[in-house]
């Protein structure tokens, strides 16, 4: 991937003659990857079943090392597996697909304002997707009156850039 002026282009986009139009690009991408420590603490559980399974000889200990490390990896890596996309003129947030037009303004939160937004501000229907490891977040009120969902809360490393990437697929 190559990533031009906030965009991320193929890489295959950034070579040779063969450039495709960033107007049919997807103006953003964002995978919400579980931080570095908690691979470790896979780790760790994988060797916990490891000494727990070692009474029962080298076979089982060993069994519990890989079967006990493979689980907790695959529970980090699912859990870090969900993306943001703007794409199509819609908003793709885990298994949500919202058109843009459903959307209002997005508002950038700060680590302080989007802890307040996931704590005592949230409001029970709305869609929140939130890492409690990635402090900043975006805000988009649902202007469909059809919709009882108020607002959409998402958890990004880059809120300036998301909105930016909404803004310009409104245009």
């Amino acid at each position: 991937m190559v990533h031009s002026q906030g965009l991320t282009l193929p890489a295959t986009a950034a070579r040779g003659p063969a450039r495709v139009k960033l107007g049919l690009m997807q103006p953003y991408e964002e995978r919400l990857t579980a931080p570095r420590s908690w691979w470790f603490f896979a780790v760790l559980v994988g060797v916990a079943m490891a000494l727990i399974l070692l009474p029962l000889g080298k076979a089982p200990m060993f069994g519990g090392l890989v079967g006990g490390g493979a689980l907790a990896m695959a529970a980090v890596s699912s859990y870090g597996a969900v993306r943001i996309r703007v794409v199509g003129g819609a908003l793709v947030a885990g298994d949500a697909r919202i058109p843009v037009e459903a959307l209002g303004v997005p508002e950038v939160l700060d680590a302080q304002e989007a802890r307040a937004w996931r704590t005592h501000k949230a409001d029970t229907r709305a869609f929140m997707l939130l890492r409690g490891y990635v402090p900043t977040a975006v805000r988009i009120e649902i202007t469909d009156p059809e919709d009882p969902t108020p607002y959409v809360y998402l958890s990004t490393r880059s809120p300036e850039r998301l909105a930016a990437a909404l803004g310009a697929v409104r245009a």
